[in-house]
């Protein structure tokens, strides 16, 4: 009687403990999202859907990772968040990278297969897309040196503003080579660019 007493007292401040730890928790003031295609290449005309008899390669991918901060009720564009005319890493906390299996065109400009760290340059009225050479950079320090391409990006204003920033890799299904669409949004501001592997 007195060990079951002891255990049940012992169950009960464990739970105990465990709740109020749960009810210390915060969340993190941001958290992280990521966007990726996978490319394959079409099956032959002709082949049967039969398993292959060496084991089939990892697949190549086009893979965007970043840090997603959330506007809470704050102005976008302010000198404490996002100023005009500074470049700003695209994110929150880490860098943003854009890692690629394959050599692409992003808006005109040939990026050879690798990880990069992206910035924007947002303006008024127009943005540039930064891609560097992914050195170990810190996200808050820009330096232009690492530029491997600048980029401008196509922008539109919404309708609606967007509480987190997001970040898509579209991909296009119309034949030909694979080519699609990078866009992010954030607050009223919405940017895209071209991408497509380069042949």
């Amino acid at each position: 009687m007195a060990y079951t007493f002891r255990l049940i007292l012992a169950l009960t401040l464990v739970a105990s403990t465990r709740g109020n730890a749960q009810a210390m928790l915060r969340p993190a003031p941001s958290g992280r999202g990521t966007a990726e295609v996978t490319l394959s290449s079409p099956r032959p005309a002709g082949t049967t859907a039969a398993a292959p008899a060496t084991p089939a390669a990892k697949p190549l991918a086009i893979r965007l990772d970043y840090g997603q901060p959330h506007l809470r009720g704050r102005t976008l564009h302010t000198d404490s968040l996002l100023p005009y005319n500074k470049p700003w890493r695209l994110g929150a906390n880490g860098v943003t990278t854009l890692a690629t299996d394959v050599d692409l065109v992003l808006g005109g400009a040939t990026i050879a297969k690798g990880t990069y760290v992206l910035y924007t340059i947002p303006g008024r009225t127009t943005w540039t897309l930064v891609v560097q050479r992914n050195v170990g950079q810190a996200p808050m320090v820009y330096v232009d040196s690492s530029d491997v391409a600048r980029v401008d990006l196509q922008h539109t204003t919404l309708a609606s503003s967007i509480e987190s920033l997001t970040m898509w890799l579209i991909p296009s299904i119309e034949p030909g080579p694979a080519r699609g669409e990078l866009r992010f949004a954030w607050g009223a501001d919405q940017l895209t660019v071209p991408w497509s592997v380069k042949q």
